[in-house]
């Protein structure tokens, strides 16, 4: 059984993406594969209780039928930052829970665990802690998602040093592209490639229905490290 955790540069740059086409992957060779979304925020009322959009399709591609509650057991409303969204509703985000939830997952049976961040890599759950600070205690190694816009040299090499200086293996990374579009896209590609230590599994293209796409062709799983 092995579990990452997929961060990215910056909120909205494919994180639910590039974890949905490595569960069609995992899937596709016959692996069990599980994604866990443990925090979300800005979802919509159900018959059935608050959903989030990102942890739905997580749900979908997993190849183990699972409860959505398993999938995303702190769902806030707000269309905030998660730990603004808990103050205001009083339900604060307990890592301990965090953990439960992904062990429940690791012991279900799924050979393959991917564990979707929320927003950045610093988010905060608390006035104490970030969770990266759960993903370090836990020791996992990350699948870090680039989205191909101004800015994102410096986000990824960011996030590269504070992957580090927590002493976390970055197991593989994914450029995504953005509708806003990129100038100097290959260049920009080449020069994380040289400064990433670690490998690219692959670019994604800009798709016409994200959402309902088989994403999986453009990645290779088994380069994860």
């Amino acid at each position: 059984m092995t579990t990452f955790f997929i961060t990215g540069t910056d909120t909205d740059v494919g994180k639910t993406l590039v974890s949905r086409a490595l569960l069609q992957a995992a899937s596709a060779q016959g692996r069990s594969c599980v994604g866990y979304k443990p925090i979300s925020a800005g979802c919509e009322p159900t018959p059935q209780g608050l959903r989030n959009r990102d942890a739905l399709q997580l749900q979908q591609a997993a190849s183990l039928s699972l409860p959505y509650e398993w999938v995303n057991p702190f769902a806030y409303a707000p269309p905030i930052a998660p730990h603004i969204a808990a103050a205001q509703v009083g339900q604060p985000i307990v890592e301990a829970e965090l953990t439960a939830g992904l062990r429940r997952l690791e012991n279900n049976g799924a050979e393959l665990v991917l564990v979707e961040g929320a927003g950045g890599w610093h988010l905060p759950l608390n006035a104490q802690r970030l969770l990266s600070d759960w993903v370090s205690d836990l020791r996992l190694p990350v699948v870090l998602v680039v989205g191909a816009k101004l800015g994102c040299l410096n986000h990824a090499l960011l996030t590269l040093a504070a992957i580090e200086q927590a002493g976390l293996l970055l197991a593989g990374w994914v450029m995504n592209r953005l509708p806003c579009g990129m100038s100097c896209y290959e260049e920009n590609l080449a020069t994380l490639r040289q400064r990433l230590p670690a490998p690219l599994l692959g670019e994604i293209p800009i798709l016409s229905e994200p959402d309902s796409a088989n994403v999986q062709e453009y990645l290779d799983i088994s380069l994860l490290r």
